[in-house]
């Protein structure tokens, strides 16, 4: 509700040609989002709320308050919607020409390297399982994005070189 509202405040300001590519844009910006939510909640939230649990013994029972729960959960459904709109950014870093294909490729190292220490930092517990349940699709994502970038970057740059001439 609040997309569709800053929508019908930005939309009337923008001309036919920037709507176009707004959509699109905003459509799959929302469905990345929602899709690393629903991957967030159905398949890293068992675990961790599993491992969160574990700490339970003769003398231990868990009592996770409500509050705690939600937290935990609203931490996960945010930190996973906002990484899988990574490949999202990169095209749009590809389209204002910050990376294209080839750099992607040549830092691929780095990237693996990087989806873990991210993965570390936004996961709530401090298991290894949840971390490489987030830095697994990070990496999925990052070969997503090279791909994205590939076929996008490719259009721009002959829209380019047809400038030039």
């Amino acid at each position: 509700m609040i997309f569709y509202q800053l929508w019908r405040f930005v939309a009337p300001g923008l001309y036919r040609h920037e709507k176009r590519v707004i959509l699109p844009f905003s459509l799959l910006s929302s469905l990345f989002f929602f899709g690393g939510a629903a991957f967030g909640y159905f398949v890293v939230f068992p675990p961790a709320f599993k491992f969160l649990l574990g700490y339970s013994n003769d003398f231990l029972s868990p009592m996770p308050t409500v509050k705690e729960y939600f937290s935990l959960c609203l931490r996960l459904l945010i930190a996973f919607g906002v990484i899988f709109e990574l490949p999202i950014f990169m095209v749009l870093l590809a389209k204002m020409g910050v990376v294209n294909a080839a750099f992607l490729n040549r830092h691929r190292k780095y990237a693996i390297l990087l989806s873990f220490v991210i993965a570390a930092i936004l996961t709530p517990t401090p298991d290894v399982i949840n971390q490489c349940l987030m830095a697994l699709p990070l990496i999925v994502l990052y070969e997503v994005s090279i791909v994205a970038v590939w076929l996008l970057g490719r259009k721009r740059l002959a829209g380019f070189q047809a400038e030039e001439k």
